[in-house]
């Protein structure tokens, strides 16, 4: 890999450590303070609200911009947040709900552009899919090592020191991307056939394969963020541990996405995408049943080694062929609308998930939320084309004055 790729990796890597710190921190702080699963699940959702609202004209905006720069300011950015929240008490609870908004409007710049960064600096051969696998693998090793001891943190000197960590890695972060030698060129930029966010979504709606990820990812994530939201009060309410346990789950979770990062490049040569994308969603929906029927703490975390396996190659196989099948000059916009709809079922899964389970209970309602998972795997089967051609770069749809304009 090139030096250019080792930057982005590296800098991915440092953010990442300080983020998965507060993936296990903030959620269990919001629920200490407030004792309430629709507080934390009100937490989750506003960290999806951002990308949602944002993110297509974030990516419209990235295609004809220095990606590498909008990265480390977008780190800056971030690391303002993420102190602000410093200051949060349970009577400024409302201080973590602008925080978690900030910061994640940073990451709504950082993902896009990120996606984009990548086949940029190392094209979209084989060397992509070994790129993204790489990268894959160090999030998982991450998602392994830091949620413990983020937990460990929190129980010892407290949510101070998580957030001076996480604070850390984005300054360090910004600093390292700054240094990417990589320029798109101006032509590039200027001679960008299709500006604004219709033409992405155009293409999108168009494109077969495309809009059939989408359309299996997005009720996909819908539960899986359903099931995220609920994770705190399960581990509390279900399996009679203290809430910080949940980053032990998220470490297990964490070793089956090491396993799977290290193993999809392979996977990729046995199924076709259609066939990969379908069977891992319904292998981690069965792992979804073992999780929340899990009776203890080893049998849940040995559950969420199982939900990551499938579960990264997964994720590598859309993010791979996301990359490989939109076209350059829109990748960013397209990868915004992309993240977009995971944001959408963030939201979804993390409001609704608490709310119903208000109505039906928790028990029910966690297996109904993996049970949305098993339909993702049949939606995916059907809506997305099993012909490899499907995902082959198109042209750009011709402009039309109907449906979504130009």
């Amino acid at each position: 890999m090139n030096s250019d790729f080792r930057r982005v990796w590296l800098s991915s890597g440092i953010s990442g450590i300080g983020s998965w710190l507060l993936v296990v921190a903030l959620p269990v702080q919001v629920f200490t303070l407030t004792g309430s699963a629709s507080a934390t699940g009100l937490t989750v959702a506003l960290e999806a609200l951002p990308p949602l609202l944002l993110g297509p004209w974030a990516g419209a905006w990235l295609d004809r911009w220095d990606l590498a720069r909008a990265m480390w300011i977008a780190d800056l950015v971030s690391a303002a947040a993420v102190a602000a929240l410093l200051f949060a008490t349970v009577d400024r609870i409302w201080l973590i709900y602008v925080a978690v908004l900030v910061e994640n409007a940073a990451t709504t710049v950082i993902r896009p552009a990120a996606r984009a960064l990548v086949p940029a600096v190392v094209g979209t051969g084989a060397e992509l899919a070994r790129a993204n696998a790489l990268s894959a693998v160090s999030a998982s090793t991450i998602r392994l090592v830091a949620p413990p001891l983020g937990a460990l943190l929190l129980t010892g000197r407290g949510i101070t020191a998580v957030l001076v960590v996480d604070i850390a890695s984005y300054l360090l972060s910004a600093a390292i991307i700054a240094t990417i030698r990589l320029r798109r060129p101006p032509a590039t930029i200027a001679t960008t056939s299709a500006v604004g966010v219709r033409p992405g979504i155009r293409y999108v709606v168009r494109h077969r394969a495309l809009r059939g990820i989408m359309l299996g990812q997005t009720l996909f994530l819908t539960a899986n963020a359903g099931l995220t939201a609920l994770l705190v009060p399960y581990t509390v309410e279900r399996l009679h541990a203290p809430g910080a346990t949940v980053g032990y789950l998220i470490s297990g979770l964490g070793a089956g996405y090491l396993i799977g990062s290290a193993l999809s490049s392979k996977a990729q040569t046995w199924l076709g995408i259609r066939e990969l994308l379908a069977v891992t969603q319904l292998a981690t929906a069965a792992a979804f049943f073992l999780l929340v029927n899990s009776p203890n703490v080893i049998l849940a975390i040995g559950a969420a080694v199982l939900i990551g396996l499938p579960g990264s190659i997964l994720l590598i196989t859309a993010e791979t062929t996301i990359q490989r099948t939109a076209p350059a000059e829109m990748l960013a916009r397209i990868g915004a609308l992309f993240f977009a709809a995971d944001s959408l079922a963030l939201i979804i899964g993390a409001l609704a998930a608490p709310a119903v389970t208000l109505l039906i209970g928790l028990p029910a309602t966690l297996n109904t939320v993996a049970g949305f998972a098993v339909i993702a795997g049949a939606l995916t089967l059907i809506a997305v084309p099993g012909h490899p051609a499907a995902f082959t770069r198109t042209a750009q749809p011709p402009q039309r004055r109907t449906g979504l304009g130009t």
